[in-house]
């Protein structure tokens, strides 16, 4: 979850954001496993979703430069 909230810091190069899904899903799936022992699925799943986000908002930044670049050399 923290890579996932500090993927701001990381989003240009995404490293924070795939870490976050990574361990995101490996913590859940380790929770499942653990027949209760182990508990933080809610926060492993706030990892996986931020992770998910900031990955959406870095496509969205590169979709919205390459429609910029594509105006100015068309004027």
């Amino acid at each position: 979850m923290v890579l996932g909230i500090a993927g701001f810091a990381f989003c240009l190069a995404l490293i924070g954001p795939i870490l976050a899904l990574v361990f995101g899903y490996k913590a859940r799936r380790q929770i499942d496993e653990s027949n209760g022992m182990q508990t933080g699925r809610g926060m492993a799943t706030a990892g996986i979703v931020l992770g998910w986000v900031w990955i959406g908002l870095f496509v969205a930044y590169i979709l919205l430069i390459i429609a910029v670049s594509i105006a100015d050399s068309s004027s």
